[in-house]
């Protein structure tokens, strides 16, 4: 009888498929339920228990076809905002002008949607105004791109600075008689837009008592067509080599300039088109404040997606619900509705802070499986 038999080895995961301290999913569920503490601990400071508070956000989120409705069109506008900063953080640039690129989206939906006759096909009606949505995101995006490649001012500073310049145009165009106010017919009238016309409006998706839009299928299918650009075609391959080493990537003729300059204005392109969403959904016009924090809020979807555009729409749902509940919370439960703004906050803070740990003191790898950036970037290419 033989007795070399090898012995039974036991098979094991990859280490990074395996669940570890360090696992994205890990750190997103950990960020979440911290964020939640955190919320939980200001409701409780002002005087609403914990089972108030899941009440009100439940009623406010599920309790009706009107909620539900205003959710899932508070996810569309987060979820394109999201796919636009994926878009970017898949080329290493990190997208924070969110904000402002809803509003230069919604200041030129707004300019092209009251200028259309009512008598306009509401297709060719909803292709004007959102086409010219993206490309005003896209240019003032464009603005930060410039910088960086020329420059060599880093995005997220240009991005965030930008963001204050939009919401004052907003203020401008809705104040300014000679821009986009409406006359005034009172005392009363808020300065705001007139509404945009019949040709300019979203219809609405066909729920029942639900001021749900087609919104949603237009977030949809923006996740679905980015998620294959980046996963099967030579463009997503180009973003992903520009992310990990601009150097390897030059190396293999990758023009890294143009690249990273076109994600960023792709980004901005995509929020561009959510401010248009937001103006062409009731009650139609452009007044102060209608971004109403979509784009920051999109940057977190972004940040806890890491990249999946499966976690991209099932985050925005979760966030677009979150948005709609913060409204009932104040309503129902005396909770301000700012508590979520404050949640979300927290939620950057600890993916922001878990993002620099799982990049940092990381245990040293044998030499047979560590690879350079440069390397992962140039089998990417290869």
């Amino acid at each position: 009888m033989s007795t070399n038999s090898a012995p039974i080895r036991s098979r094991r995961l990859p280490s990074s498929d395996r669940l570890h301290l360090r696992h994205p999913l890990v750190i997103a569920v950990a960020a979440l339920i911290a964020s939640a503490l955190v919320g939980l601990g200001l409701a409780a400071t002002a005087g609403a228990g914990p089972a108030e508070v899941v009440t009100a956000l439940v009623d406010g989120t599920l309790g009706s076809p009107f909620a539900i409705g205003t959710s899932l069109n508070s996810a569309a506008v987060l979820m394109l905002v999201a796919v636009g900063f994926t878009i970017a953080f898949r080329a290493g640039l990190v997208n924070v002008g969110g904000e402002g690129q809803i509003c230069l989206g919604g200041i030129a939906a707004t300019a092209v949607g009251v200028s259309l006759p009512d008598s306009t096909p509401l297709p060719l009606g909803l292709t004007l105004v959102l086409l010219a949505a993206a490309l005003a995101g896209a240019g003032w995006a464009a603005i930060a791109a410039w910088l960086r490649v020329r420059r060599g001012t880093s995005e997220i500073i240009t991005t965030l600075l930008l963001n204050f310049v939009g919401l004052a145009l907003v203020v401008l165009m809705v104040q300014e008689p000679s821009l986009l106010r409406q006359p005034m017919t009172s005392s009363e009238t808020l300065p705001q837009s007139e509404p945009l016309s019949d040709a300019a409006r979203l219809p609405l998706l066909g729920l029942e008592k639900s001021p749900a839009t087609i919104a949603i299928v237009i977030a949809v299918v923006a996740a679905i067509a980015v998620g294959i650009l980046l996963r099967h075609t030579v463009t997503g391959l180009r973003l992903r080599s520009v992310g990990l080493s601009p150097t390897a990537a030059a190396r293999f003729g990758v023009p890294v300039d143009r690249t990273s300059s076109l994600s960023l204005a792709a980004a901005g392109g995509f929020s561009g088109v959510a401010g248009g969403l937001l103006v062409a959904t009731a009650p139609f016009v452009l007044a102060d404040g209608f971004s109403s924090g979509f784009g920051f809020s999109g940057l977190v979807v972004g940040l806890l997606a890491r990249g999946s555009m499966t976690a991209v729409a099932a985050v925005s749902l979760l966030f677009g619900f979150l948005v709609s509940g913060g409204i009932n919370l104040q309503l129902a439960a005396g909770v301000p509705a700012s508590t979520i703004t404050v949640v979300q906050s927290v939620l950057i803070i600890l993916i922001a802070g878990a993002a620099w740990w799982t990049t940092t003191n990381r245990p040293p790898r044998k030499p047979s499986s560590a690879t350079t950036t440069d390397s992962a970037a140039e089998e990417v290419l290869v």
